[in-house]
């Protein structure tokens, strides 16, 4: 996991709360929350998230078994509960005495809004949690591919291109988390002038892009491809 990496995840698939991680690169993708606030229902909630979690764990995603974590911790619902939404895992679920009364968990996915919850049987929970999974792996890369889209522009100019990157308020530069599409010549030192004197540098050359050669927007010398510039912060 780079720098580059995370930032890119927190700018694609972050929010006001925190990071949210696609399941299949999320170190845990499930945790289990015991709610027992009272000493003698304790034991039986935590067995009863122990024996939940042995079940998950024999279920696999993208073929691999499922990366699922009992919260122990003797510390608050709401903190435990927000500790786990900040670092993005992709399924919380709650077990409390009246859950277990009812034969349900509560489940809150990280890829829906933080308050949103919803009560499901337990069997139909384990039955189905590959496919919430996918689910949520869909969704966030459809997320992605939307922000991508509405946030890239071809350029086809010195002037348009720095006009693009320049920020508004120079005393104060805005964040700008666009990406631009211009042909290059592939010279690395006009790359090297253009991160001096805008902080933009290359970000991604294509393997598989459609546009036609042209001209590079800077020189004006042939260029084979576009390719992908933006800032780092």
């Amino acid at each position: 996991m780079t720098t580059r990496l995370i930032g890119t995840l927190i700018m694609m698939h972050g929010d006001d709360d925190g990071v949210v991680l696609p399941p299949r690169i999320a170190p845990t993708q499930i945790v289990i929350l015991p709610v027992a606030t009272k000493e003698e229902s304790r034991a039986r909630v935590l067995e009863a998230c122990d024996n939940l979690a042995l079940q998950l764990r024999g279920k696999r995603f993208g073929d691999v078994p499922l990366e699922v974590e009992v919260d122990r911790r003797d510390i608050g619902g709401g903190v435990k509960n927000w500790d786990w939404i900040k670092k993005g895992v992709p399924i919380r679920v709650e077990i409390g005495p009246r859950d277990l009364e009812k034969n349900a968990v509560i489940v809150s996915r990280r890829d829906q809004p933080i308050k949103t919850k919803e009560s499901m049987s337990i069997q139909e929970f384990v039955a189905t949690v590959p496919e919430i999974l996918t689910s949520i792996q869909q969704n966030l890369l459809d997320r992605a591919m939307k922000f991508r889209d509405e946030n890239t522009r071809v350029i086809d100019s010195k002037k348009e291109f720095y006009d693009f990157f320049t920020p508004k308020n120079a005393a104060k530069p805005e964040i700008h988390g666009g990406f631009a599409l211009a042909h290059w010549n592939g010279s690395r030192e006009l790359e090297e002038q253009i991160k001096n004197d805008l902080k933009v540098t290359i970000r991604v050359v294509p393997f598989n892009d459609p546009s036609e050669a042209g001209k590079c927007i800077f020189t004006g010398e042939p260029s084979t491809q576009r390719v992908v510039w933006a800032k780092s912060y």
